[in-house]
């Protein structure tokens, strides 16, 4: 028998010491999801905001190395500390755990990892959780989706018809447990050539097309630039190193967008 997930109710639960909880998700893996969300956390910084990112990615944690951290958080013996880290507080499966051990676990662990992370980490006075999903619609985003208060979500894809086919798939989910989609965004969706001319070698505007479709919010396009994954490698997001970039500047309006929707002036 399937689950009616749009039927079933649940208890969720806010997470403690954030005023607002905001997942970056994508249906695909390899979509540019965390690079976002990093660069977004930054940017809410940027602009005022007291911001905690919480990397969810449990079989895939990316946050130790887009933020160069290789730390282990404290511990009070009940909570454990988040580690601060450009003004960001961070928590991830990824500071527990060694850079190349497998995370071979079943749902269960997976759960109980996430309760941690939501209940059992000291967040302390942040306007903005921004929660790094893990991409697709498996048990750690349905969990996360039916046991945590999110206050809204943004999908990230690329225009490639084969990653919109699971956009499609992430937007029903996220509808069917009433969480609030605060757009979708169009990753890597061009580049411009030495000749100055724009080439979308994924495709072009399906993403607008999927928002469009089913009624969503399309925030824009970032273009595939080499100084995003360079500095990400090096572990210090482009919009902290390279604040006057063209691309850090898309991530600024993202987050003046994100910051308006909830804060009034």
């Amino acid at each position: 028998m399937k689950e009616n997930l749009g039927q079933k109710r649940f208890q969720k639960n806010p997470i403690k010491g954030t005023k607002f909880t905001i997942a970056i998700s994508s249906a695909k893996g390899g979509v540019g999801k965390s690079t976002f969300a990093t660069n977004l956390a930054i940017a809410l910084k940027k602009i005022g905001c007291k911001v905690g990112l919480l990397d969810a990615d449990i079989y895939g944690p990316s946050l130790p190395k887009l933020f160069s951290i290789d730390g282990k958080p404290e511990s009070d013996g009940q909570n454990l500390k988040p580690i601060l880290k450009y003004d960001i507080q961070c928590m991830s499966i990824g500071f527990l755990t060694d850079e190349q051990t497998p995370m071979i676990w079943r749902g269960p662990m997976v759960t109980s990892a996430i309760k941690t992370f939501t209940q059992k980490v000291a967040w302390k006075d942040l306007d903005f959780i921004i929660v790094d999903m893990p991409p697709g619609t498996g048990d750690t985003q349905l969990t996360f989706s039916q046991e945590i208060d999110m206050d809204g979500a943004i999908i990230i894809s690329t225009p490639q018809e084969i990653a919109l086919q699971d956009v499609k798939r992430g937007i029903k989910m996220f509808d069917k447990l009433k969480v609030k989609i605060i757009g979708l965004v169009d990753n890597m969706s061009y580049f411009t050539g030495d000749d100055g001319k724009r080439y979308a070698i994924f495709g072009e505007g399906g993403v607008k097309k999927t928002a469009d479709e089913f009624q969503k919010t399309f925030l824009g396009e970032i273009p595939i630039n080499p100084e995003v994954g360079m500095q990400g490698d090096f572990g210090i997001p482009i919009v902290e190193k390279m604040p006057e970039h063209e691309i850090s500047k898309i991530y600024l309006n993202f987050a003046k967008v994100v910051k308006k929707l909830y804060f009034t002036e």
